[in-house]
Order: C-alpha cells, then sequence, then structure tokens
C-alpha cells in the first residue's frame, strides 16, 4: 500500500501562485508514475500534470504556466503554479502508480478568485 499526503492548497487571487506537495509513503518501492488531476465542481477529473519514465506531460491548460518536479529519493511530487486563473479552481489530486496499480490522494482544495 502506498499513502499519499498532500499539502499546499489555499485560496488564491488571479495571477498569483501556489505550491502543492505530495509525499508517498509505506510500499514506496515499485513506483512509476507521479503526478497531479484536478476536479473541477460538476467536471471530470482531469490530468494536470505526470511525471513517468522520464517523460512529463502537461495538460494544455496549464502549459507554460505550471510545472511539476519529482524528488525520486524522496518519492515527493510537487506541482508549482503560477498566473492561476480562475478556471484552474479545482480540487487536486495527487496521483501515483505503483507495479500498475494506480493510488490517490485526498484531495486540496485550490481557489482562485478575487
Amino acid at each position: 500500500q502506498v499513502q499519499l499526503v498532500e499539502s499546499g492548497g489555499g485560496l488564491v487571487q488571479p495571477g498569483g501562485s501556489l505550491r502543492l506537495s505530495c509525499a508517498a509513503s509505506g510500499s514506496t518501492g515499485g513506483i512509476s508514475a507521479m503526478g497531479w488531476y484536478r476536479q473541477a465542481p460538476g467536471k471530470q477529473r482531469e490530468l494536470v500534470a505526470l511525471s513517468s519514465g522520464g517523460i512529463i506531460d502537461y495538460a494544455d491548460s496549464v502549459k507554460g504556466r505550471f510545472t511539476i518536479s519529482r524528488d525520486n529519493a524522496k518519492y515527493t511530487v510537487d506541482l508549482q503554479m503560477n498566473s492561476l486563473k480562475p478556471e484552474d479552481t479545482a480540487v487536486y489530486y495527487c496521483h501515483v502508480v505503483r507495479l500498475l496499480r494506480p493510488y490517490w490522494g485526498q484531495g486540496t482544495q485550490v481557489t482562485v478568485s478575487s
């Protein structure tokens, strides 16, 4: 089993920045992918950024504004979010894949509003 603990969400004004952090613990050996998804009210959960096999994918809507960083030694993954927009408001979930099995964090709320 893998446990994921997220931190860093909150309320920010449009144009502001936030940094989300996620730490994996438990059976961390064999973790391949690490990243972030988000889910806005009334919408499906969507990929934000994912690091897997040395390749990083970003949603088109966040390219150039968000940056994912991963520490394989510490089993952490961060998401630096800049130039935030109201449409970035959502619950953000840390996501990890270990031995082909997906794990999810509890989610952290990000609200972008003036």
